[in-house]
């Protein structure tokens, strides 16, 4: 497998009508800046036109022309699409991204580009720093909440992270933003024995590298809420409690 310098991971669940912006962004993020790239997105069993319509964006990104004629990019990029059978869960699509990728870096974001790519900077100065994971935070006093979630995903967004303080992890503010980036072999150490497939994966991998004596930086950002967010109000709240209980008792 040809190295890249920085793969990004782009998991992705019935996302056909958002998803292409956000390629658009990252692909021309990573062009001008000069690094060679790949993208990976992963197909989590999407009921709706996702895996189509990321592959006719790959056909045009990737033909000779691409959608600027003539221009010669400063950095090289390529990308792929690897679909699941069925949904299997946000952890487990960015596991299959991860171990299928090639880069010295390895960032993964949420298709909705909550984060913007441009924050991609501070999580790179973080590992050029010696940290061998950098993760993106809402919960820091420089963080930058530029459109908030409404009043009930605040409150839901403040108990989690406080049950995780309690049960797991105490020396972070904010395990949950889509917003990572590894050194590889850190990721493919960490991924290769994850076992949450759901929304707390976070918490799990970075316990595990707490357990590793891994060294992680939690980085300051900027944050604009999504109104199409995936995560249920009443459904996930239970799922990820119980999911914190089960990391807590099974990795020693």
């Amino acid at each position: 497998m040809e190295k890249v310098d920085i793969s990004v991971v782009i998991p992705a669940f019935n996302e056909a009508d958002r998803i292409i912006p956000s390629l658009d962004k990252v692909w021309e993020y990573f062009t001008s800046g000069g690094l060679s790239f790949e993208l990976i997105i992963v197909d989590d069993g999407s009921r709706d036109s996702t895996k189509t319509e990321v592959e006719r964006w790959i056909e045009r990104r990737t033909s000779p022309s691409g959608y600027s004629p003539g221009l010669q990019p400063a950095g090289t990029g390529k990308a792929v699409i690897i679909s699941h059978g069925r949904n299997k869960g946000k952890g487990a699509a960015v596991r299959t991204g991860i171990m299928a990728s090639s880069g010295s870096l390895i960032l993964f974001t949420d298709a909705d580009l909550s984060t913007p790519i441009e924050e991609f900077e501070k999580l790179y100065g973080a590992i050029r720093d010696g940290n061998d994971i950098s993760i993106a935070s809402r919960g820091l006093p420089e963080s930058d909440i530029s459109i908030p979630q409404p009043a009930c995903r605040r409150l839901i967004g403040r108990i989690f992270p406080f049950l995780v303080r309690l049960l797991v992890l105490r020396d972070f503010r904010d395990t949950q933003c889509g917003f990572k980036l590894f050194k590889s072999d850190a990721a493919r150490t960490l991924f290769s024995e994850l076992e949450t497939e759901g929304f707390a994966f976070d918490v799990e991998i970075l316990f595990r590298a707490v357990k590793r004596k891994m060294k992680v930086k939690e980085v300051p950002v900027k944050w604009i809420n999504s109104k199409a967010s995936r995560v249920s109000i009443l459904k996930d709240p239970p799922r990820m409690f119980s999911a914190l209980c089960r990391i807590r008792g099974r990795i020693k």
